[in-house]
Parts: structure tokens; sequence; C-alpha cells
């Protein structure tokens, strides 16, 4: 790997839209670009992922933010994206740099073959030279097959491209300890446990998709990789470096000293939950010990319809999380060979395959620095 530092940079919608025009705000993008200039020209990559398409776009097809249905989003988003990115490509050429744009959608990101597809995209554009601008391809996604927010997706981004630091740009100086509107609202200038800080706000913008929540939840998904998270305003002259400086105020989320390996960050650091299981209480056991293989004698019950390869929420019987590993059989067939122990995996199934239902070298356990999610309401329980 090159020595140049490496940063991602997350830019909301708020920054770059008029929120009355619907509009893109050229001053501000010329200040992060020439921002971004001064970076590169110090050593540092950077990579953004950048909102704004679905905003700038509604005003092409005539449709107001809060009348927005995910139809009109998905067409605003096509209108959007090439004016977004034209706007970056001519403002970068003027200092010196080129961009690309990197669309990505959920499966991307949690199937393992196209993150590190999309993972050798991106690093190779930054070897190149050449600044990645990644963004949610808002145009075909659902509800259902959807990242949601950008800062998740700027974090997953940092873990993807190994950053030094993650860098969110929004509207508040950082994290208060309240509603920075709020009488007596403090500044928290560090933050160690995210975990603290989880239920501060959930509000959003009227352009964006998350509030300060999603930034949380982001910096945890950081942490985990080690990367240091700096959340900071954007309307200011040189919106990166002088926060990468210290120069003024913001709220640093810590790294932590020993991050997890690549393989255990995509486990554990989901954007949606795929699925899950409840074992019985000796593999809990075994699991708040350590990785162990799950058979089907273990399961109580199975949570959601999955496929093979996704990767499931592992939880004893009270509902607490204990691991994340990828499955080896679809929802369908964990049910069939659970309920059927009796009889082989062939015989059941059709085909060859081994009895573990996960195994051991294909899961993390869930640790303290770890966002735990919570169990599904609907499962199949199994009887007999």
């Amino acid at each position: 790997m090159s020595d140049r530092q490496r940063v991602v940079v997350k830019i909301g919608s708020s920054l770059l839209a008029n929120e009355e025009h619907l509009t893109l705000r050229y001053a501000f993008m010329h200040g992060v670009m020439e921002d971004v200039a001064r970076l590169r020209d110090e050593g540092i990559d950077v990579v953004l992922t950048s909102s704004g398409a679905v905003a700038i776009g509604l005003s092409t097809i005539g449709v107001a933010p809060e009348e927005a249905g995910l139809l009109d989003k998905q067409a605003a988003a096509a209108c959007g994206q090439p004016l977004l990115m034209n706007a970056y490509k001519q403002i970068a050429l003027e200092y010196g740099f080129d961009i690309a744009q990197v669309l990505v959608t959920l499966d991307d990101l949690e199937d393992r073959r196209r993150f590190l597809n999309t993972k050798n995209t991106i690093t190779r554009l930054i070897e190149r030279g050449v600044m990645p601008i990644v963004n949610e391809n808002n145009s075909v996604t659902t509800a259902e097959l959807k990242v949601g927010d950008n800062d998740r997706l700027a974090a997953k981004v940092a873990q993807m491209v190994q950053a030094d630091k993650l860098v969110i740009l929004t509207s508040v100086d950082g994290l208060y300890d309240r509603n920075p509107e709020d009488e007596g609202a403090q500044h928290v200038p560090v933050v160690e446990d995210v975990s603290e800080y989880l239920e501060v706000t959930s509000s959003v913008s009227a352009l964006g998709t998350g509030g300060m929540l999603t930034k949380m939840r982001a910096a945890n998904m950081a942490q985990n990789a080690g990367v240091e998270t700096i959340i900071g305003q954007g309307e200011v002259d040189r919106p990166v470096s002088a926060l990468l400086k210290d120069e003024r105020r913001h709220t640093k989320c810590v790294a932590l000293g020993d991050p997890d390996s690549s393989w255990a960050i995509w486990l554990t650091d989901r954007l949606q939950q795929a699925g899950g299981l409840v074992v019985d209480e000796a593999m809990a056991e075994k699991l708040r010990k350590d990785r162990a293989d799950i058979g089907r004698c273990d399961i109580v019950s199975v949570q959601g319809e999955f496929s093979k390869g996704d990767v499931l929420h592992i939880y004893d019987e009270d509902g607490e999380e204990l691991a994340r590993g990828m499955s080896n059989f679809t929802s369908a067939e964990i049910l069939l060979l659970a309920r059927n122990t009796d009889s082989t995996p062939s015989e059941l199934l059709g085909y060859e395959s081994k009895p573990r239902i996960i195994a051991a070298d294909n899961m993390a356990v869930i640790q303290d620095h770890h966002l735990t999610w919570e169990a599904p309401t609907e499962s199949v329980t199994l009887v007999g």
C-alpha cells in the first residue's frame, strides 16, 4: 500500500443543495474541491461519498421534497446524478485533478464478492490519481434494498479502502449531548463509546436521510476498522483540512487501537439484516466464549427469508445477539434440515453437504465495541 494517507469525506444533501430552489450550491462545492486539491498536494488521497442527486433532481421532475414518493426519488436521482457529477468534474478540473463516479447498491456492499470488486475499482482509481466519488444508486434501489443513509455508506467505504480518517461534513460543529438548539446543550469533543450517544438525536434535515444517530452508527463502523471519525461543520473555509489539523471545533470519535480483521469487520458491520437464528442455551454458552460451528440441532428458530451466503445475526433465547456468520444454506433449507435431524442432508436436499449451518471460520462473535441489533419479531420456531 502507498505511504499516502487516505481520507473518506462524506458530504450531505443539506450542504450540496439549496433547500429553497433545489439547485447546487456551487460556492460550497468550489470550497470543498479546492480543499481536496490542497490535501492531495500534501500527500493525502481523498474519496468522497456524496449525496445530492435526489435533491437537485426533484426540481427537474417538479416534485417538492415533502411530497416525493419512492418512484419520484428514483426518477429524481436519474435526473440529478449527471448534474451532480458534471459539476464535480468541471470544478475538479479547475483545480488540476479528475474524478470518477462509483455508483453502488446494497448488494455491492453486503455480498462479499461484489464488495471486493467494488474495493478493487476504488483502489485502482486512487492509484491512478483519480478521486472516486461514491454514491448509492438511488435510481434503481428500493426501500427494501437500500443502504438508506450516506453516513454508513461512507463508513463502509472507509473500511473498504482502509482509510486513516473518516470526515463527516454536516450543518453543525459536531455532536451535542442533546439537540444543539436546546438551552444548555453541551458540545461533545471526544467520543470513545458511541453507544452512550446513540439516542442523542434522531432528527433529520429536510433534504437528508440521516441525523446524528446515523453518524454515530457510522462512527462505530469506522472505529471497528481502526478509522478515526471527525464530525464537523461543512460551510466554512477549508472544510476538511481545518478539521484534520484540529483548527476548529469538531467531534472526534476515536478508533480502536486493535481493530478487527477485514473479514470480521465485513461480517459484523452490516447495513441491513438478512435474517437471524436463535440457538439453544448450550450453543449460546459456547458463543459467549468463542466461535463455534452451528449445527442443525443447535437451532431453536429461524428468522426471516434469506439465501445461501447471507450473513445472519445469531441470538440466544432471550434475544441477546451473540455472533454474526455466513449461512451455508437458505432459510427454507435450514428449516428442513433442523426439523428432520434423522435424515442426511443429501436425502433432504438432493445434494451432498456437511450439516454445518454456519462454520466457525465464517463467524465473528459480538464484542463490547459492536453495536448489537434487536432480534426480528417474526420467526419460525422449530417443533419436535
